[in-house]
């Protein structure tokens, strides 16, 4: 089924409120995120790649803030060969989490899958190999963002990996300027007008709070990972491993 076309900002808005993951969004938002993230389909197939490199038997692998189940499925797609195993997805969005369920129940596999609706912050996370946070860091608020990454860090196995995606800003002012750009000039080329690419920035600017890539590698050492390396980047998204220590690499 092709994806249905997101247009909720074509149409000037009086008032631009916050933007929220509710059912509107639901309805557009693969479109939304592959013609508004340069590399998303990249980023999901390093997470399958990643996950079968780093998933363990008798282990967790959880996808936090899963959206519709992109990672879900990537991950769900190359571990079905491991012995006791769980795929947990968890999100904070109703409209989310009941279509995320449908997808997920969409493909057969003897791979189990829970989808939780649920704060990523609290949710239980124990046992686990494979941590993924797909552009999902960015919308908790940043002082807590420390905490949370130092809970999934606990949460995992001796040689277990936190797969996380971010948008980013650069300390250089000139060349985040540059970047930015670029990304708008990737949004024009997928068919984002100037009213689009404006008022969606003005809605998600409250709501997604972007961080350096220095500050997430400073919060992903502080944590204790032994190994931390970007892995995929394009303009201000990229893509970081953090692995514990215990495994293999």
């Amino acid at each position: 089924m092709t994806p249905k076309r997101d247009a909720i900002f074509s149409e000037p808005l009086t008032a631009v409120a916050d933007f929220v993951f509710d059912a509107n969004v639901v309805e557009v938002f693969p479109d939304m995120i592959n013609r508004s993230v340069p590399g998303y389909p990249s980023i999901l197939h390093g997470i399958g790649q990643l996950a079968k490199r780093y998933a363990q038997p008798q282990s967790r692998l959880y996808d936090l803030g899963c959206s519709l189940g992109a990672a879900t499925l990537a991950m769900r797609n190359v571990v079905a060969d491991l012995d006791d195993i769980e795929i947990i997805g968890v999100d904070n969005s109703p409209a989310m989490v009941e279509r995320c369920q449908l997808h997920v129940q969409g493909y057969k596999s003897q791979v189990p899958v829970v989808i939780r609706c649920e704060d990523v912050q609290t949710t239980e996370l124990s046992s686990a190999s494979v941590i993924v946070m797909n552009f999902t860091l960015q919308f908790v608020p940043p002082e807590q963002r420390d905490a949370l990454i130092q809970r999934i860090f606990d949460a995992l196995k001796p040689g277990g990996i936190l797969l996380l995606a971010e948008k980013f800003h650069s300390a250089d002012a000139a060349m985040d300027a540059t970047l930015i750009d670029l990304h708008h000039e990737f949004k024009r080329a997928n068919g984002y007008s100037e009213l689009e690419i404006s008022q969606k920035r003005a809605a998600i600017e409250n709501v997604m709070r972007i961080d350096t890539l220095e500050r997430h590698r400073d919060r992903i050492q502080a944590a204790g990972f032994a190994h931390h390396q970007i892995w995929f980047q394009c303009y201000n998204f990229a893509a970081m491993m953090a692995v514990k220590a215990g495994g293999h690499l």
